[in-house]
Parts: C-alpha cells; sequence; structure tokens
C-alpha cells in the first residue's frame, strides 16, 4: 500500500517540477517553429506513457497486494492484451516519428533565395566566409590550411579571389533572409548550434555538411560549439548578431578578401625601423622588452598577434581598467601609430633576433609541468606558441609579464570585452591556477622552456 502511495507521490512531483520549471525553450529567433512543435508533440506523447505506465504500477501494486487467501492465476499469454500493446505502441511510435520526418524534409531541401555563408571550426575559435561579388565560395580544405592561409581556401581557383574573410567570432546576418550555413572543420569534430535558430548539425573533418535557417529576430545570439572537440572545448564561442540588411552590408565591407590577404602590401624595413624608436624607450632597442615596466619581449610574439593587440588598444578593448596603467600608456600609444605604416613597424620588429629572458621567479617546476598541460594545447608543448589557434610564444617571455597578464585576465582587468574573443577564453583558462603558489609554479616551469 505505501509503495503504491510513493510511486503517485512521484508523478505527481514530477508533473510539478515540470510546469513549475524555470528551463524552457529559449525563445524562438528563426522559421524553425515546427522543430518547438516536433518537441512538445515528444514531450506529451513521452509524459503520457509516464503517467500511465506509473498510475497502472501503482495500481498494480495495490490491486495485487499481498493476501493469504488469494491465490494468483498463472496466464503466460494473452493475445488481446499483446494487440492492444501492440497496437498503441505503434501509434505512439509513429505520432513522435512523423512530426520529425516532415520538418527534417524542410532541413534538408534550402530555398533556392538563401544566401551562402560559410562557417569554419577549429580549435577553438568560429570564423566566417562568404562570396564575393562571383556569388561563388571558392574551393577550400584543411590540407591548404597555413600561416598565410588561415582560411585553407585553394589557391587555384579563381572563385575564391574575391572571397570575404571574417577572421572573427561575431557573424552578422541580415534579418528576415534565409542564409544556408556551409560548415567545414580544419581540425576534429565541431559542432554549431544557436539555441534560438533551433537547427544544429556537426562539422566533420574531410567534408562539407550544412544547415539552414531565416534569423527572424534583431539581436544577439551565441554560437555553441554542442560536440566535445578537446580540452578547451567550453570556451569556443562565437556570436550571430542579426540585424537590418543596411547594417550588414555595412559590416560585411570592413573585410578583406583572399586576393587582398594574399597581396599584402609592400612593406618598408626602414619606415618600419624608424617607427620603433618610440617603442625602444619601453621594449629596448633590441625588442627584449622591460620587465620593470611590464613591457614583453617583442621578439618572441608574432606579427599577427601584436596587430591585433594594437588593434585592442586602439579600440577599448583592452588597457581601458584603471588597474591596468602600462595598458593606459599603451592605449595611447597605439594610437599614435600611423595605421598606413603599422605592418612596416611589425615587420621591422619580427627581423628583430630572437631574445630569451630569464626567469626570475621560484616555483616548484614539477608541479608546473603539471599546470602547463591546460596551457600546451594552445601555446604548445615547447611554450612555441600556435599561430593558427592565435596563441602567442610563452617560451622566452619574461615571467614577471606573464604573472601580471595572467592576474589581469583573473581580475577581469583583460579579456573580460565582448570582442576580445581570446581574451574571454583566457579568463576562463586561468581558473584552473586557483593560487599564487600554483601561479609560480606554472611560470617556473615556462621559465624552462
Amino acid at each position: 500500500m505505501y509503495i503504491a502511495i510513493v510511486i503517485v507521490g512521484l508523478v505527481a512531483i514530477t508533473l510539478i517540477l515540470h510546469f513549475a520549471s524555470p528551463w524552457w525553450l529559449t525563445p524562438l529567433a528563426s522559421n524553425w517553429s515546427s522543430i518547438d512543435t516536433t518537441i512538445e508533440i515528444s514531450f506529451w506523447i513521452t509524459g503520457a506513457v509516464f503517467i500511465a505506465v506509473n498510475l497502472f504500477l501503482a495500481w498494480t501494486v495495490w490491486r495485487y497486494r499481498h493476501n493469504k487467501n488469494r491465490r494468483s492465476h498463472y496466464e503466460p499469454e494473452n493475445k488481446k492484451l499483446e494487440i492492444w500493446l501492440t497496437a498503441l505502441t505503434t501509434v505512439g511510435v509513429v505520432a513522435m516519428l512523423t512530426p520529425g520526418l516532415i520538418v527534417w524534409a524542410k532541413v534538408v531541401h534550402v530555398p533556392d533565395d538563401a544566401m551562402e555563408v560559410e562557417a569554419i571550426g577549429q580549435q577553438w575559435q568560429w570564423t566566417f566566409r562568404f562570396p564575393g561579388d562571383d556569388g561563388v565560395l571558392g574551393a577550400a580544405n584543411a590540407r591548404f590550411v597555413s600561416n598565410d592561409n588561415r582560411f585553407g581556401l585553394d589557391p587555384s581557383d579563381p572563385s575564391g579571389a574575391d572571397d570575404i574573410l571574417v577572421e572573427h567570432h561575431r557573424l552578422h546576418l541580415p534579418v528576415d533572409q534565409p542564409v544556408k550555413l556551409v560548415l567545414r572543420s580544419n581540425d576534429v569534430l565541431h559542432n554549431f548550434a544557436v539555441p534560438q535558430f533551433r537547427v544544429k548539425m556537426d562539422l566533420v573533418p574531410g567534408t562539407q555538411t550544412y544547415q539552414w535557417f531565416t534569423p527572424t529576430r534583431e539581436g544577439t545570439f551565441d554560437v555553441l560549439c554542442e560536440e566535445l572537440c578537446g580540452l578547451a572545448h567550453y570556451t569556443m564561442k562565437g556570436q550571430v548578431q542579426v540585424e537590418p540588411e543596411q547594417d550588414f552590408e555595412t559590416w560585411l565591407a570592413t573585410y578583406p578578401t583572399f586576393n587582398d590577404v594574399q597581396s599584402g602590401n609592400g612593406i618598408d624595413l626602414a619606415a618600419g625601423e624608424a617607427g620603433y624608436q618610440s617603442c625602444a624607450g619601453c621594449h629596448g632597442a633590441n625588442g627584449q622588452g622591460n620587465p620593470a615596466l611590464n613591457a614583453p619581449n617583442l621578439t618572441r610574439l608574432e606579427s599577427r598577434y601584436m596587430a591585433r593587440q594594437l588593434r585592442h588598444y586602439r579600440n577599448n578593448i583592452r588597457g581601458t581598467a584603471r588597474e591596468d596603467s602600462p595598458g593606459q600608456t599603451m592605449v595611447a600609444i597605439a594610437r599614435g601609430i600611423d595605421p598606413n605604416t603599422e605592418a612596416d613597424l611589425l615587420a621591422y620588429i619580427e627581423t628583430l633576433d630572437a631574445v630569451d629572458v630569464d626567469g626570475t621567479l621560484v616555483g616548484d617546476i614539477a608541479n608546473g609541468q603539471r599546470l602547463y598541460g591546460a596551457c600546451a594545447a594552445c601555446h604548445g608543448t615547447g611554450g612555441e606558441g600556435k599561430v593558427l589557434l592565435s596563441a602567442p610564444a610563452l617560451a622566452g617571455q619574461s615571467d614577471l609579464y606573464l604573472k601580471r597578464q595572467l592576474e589581469h585576465f583573473s581580475m577581469g582587468w583583460r579579456g573580460k570585452h565582448p570582442e576580445d574573443q581570446f581574451g574571454t577564453q583566457m579568463r576562463l583558462m586561468t581558473r584552473t591556477i586557483h593560487s599564487p603558489e600554483r601561479l609560480r609554479d606554472l611560470l617556473a616551469y615556462i621559465a624552462t622552456l
């Protein structure tokens, strides 16, 4: 008797928790309301079965409870009952599968007027590509990926010359315009998912997949990788910003084509050397840096990384915290650099001989090596950095500079701006350090690389 009451109570509690739950589907922002309908049908059918089965179980426990004056009747087969159970199960399964098959037929058929966009996933970032004036995306393959061809476009395909490359984690799309999202991975299995759009699809290495949707509401929505893609999987986030057509066109016009990126501009090293004189006061004549001024060793930094940091300083993405006085100094300096000669300056810095800065912090190197395992995925096992992951080299860098930057990340003084994708990832990764002692151990090990 008590067991039957407990079973009925569990059914009641489950229903109360379901209807009182704050966890519902995110507000719909695409044309896929039919997917919501399919999910709701599945909930109603499985919910009805859950209630019916458990109430029947409670009734059975109560109806056939032990009675010494009653004997059980053995009935190995009951064709009438079997027919009813088979028929009801068939109806339930068909009712759940049919809406899904109808929706799937729509998912795989892309409208003729859909705008084609490519989303590329790689550990642990998103980038995007739009067709140029010819309206055709050029051929691409992971085997073409290099430091100079980060999107992996086929140089021999003329269709790719005018493709627009968006090396940024935020994708802009026009509202009420159907979009076919071509999906490609440069390394491992990923998954492109925007909860408000409802559709999601895996990015499979070696092939292309796709999904399509029509954004129906302006706003900014998170892109999630819903496939376990490695150690820093949880940091692989992007955004989709849905906006009016005119704003979208203005945004797209700010990005270069593949031809622009490959051709580049003529570099004037003499002009770069002259421009470096304003940097030498803090970073040294040989680019070795000055830990006392929190000036990093530039000879160990890659030009793309330095260009991104200068852009962040100029645009108030980095160096805005009151506590970051060296960063505030760099804001003024970055704004004083002529954008037309910045490439010359960075090219000159890359010609400087690499300098290693000796470590000064003492710690448990063996423990630091264990902690470094979480860093090696992006920065390399030897601290050499990985250009394709936009991760700077750590080997040869001042440990006092690295210490200050990690402290700034953990305090939210750096990496908090929504436009600083990699800074946001670093803020999440600093949570693995936990204490000043572990930080010293980590930096003591990095100094040995």
